[in-house]
């Protein structure tokens, strides 16, 4: 990310007044989810004498989808995680205390489609009071 600065007689990077804007440009930019390699890309066409604007927004496009995509599927898991604390609640409310509810066995498998297993129904024996 930063070009490799000369050595002082005692052994010590010399490292120019530049040096700390770049670095706090490259932190900038992790921070918002560029990789080290786009941006040595990025700081490539720019030492290259190229700009690298179109790409930089290019990429922090798709970051944008990215993070679009990730919202999504957060809001389903919240959804998700909502409507199963329910039925837990529902489960716990009918399960004698000392009893096993069972709860981790009637999470949904993901591999039927999330469909619960018939024998883990609410209905169940083994969770009526």
């Amino acid at each position: 990310m930063l070009t490799r600065p000369p050595r002082t007689g005692g052994g010590y990077r010399d490292y120019p007044p530049e040096a700390v804007a770049r670095v706090r440009m490259v932190r900038g930019a992790l921070g918002i989810g560029f990789s080290l390699a786009e941006l040595a890309s990025i700081l490539k066409m720019r030492d290259g004498g190229q700009p690298p604007c179109r790409e930089a927004r290019r990429l922090a496009e798709s970051k944008l989808s990215d993070v679009k995509r990730q919202l999504r599927e957060l809001a389903g898991m919240r959804r998700q995680l909502e409507r199963l604390l329910r039925d837990w609640d529902s489960r716990l409310a009918h399960t004698a205390k000392g009893q096993p509810a069972r709860l981790l066995e009637s999470l949904p498998d993901k591999l039927s489609g999330g469909k619960r297993s018939p024998h883990l129904t609410r209905k169940s024996k083994e969770h009526q009071p």
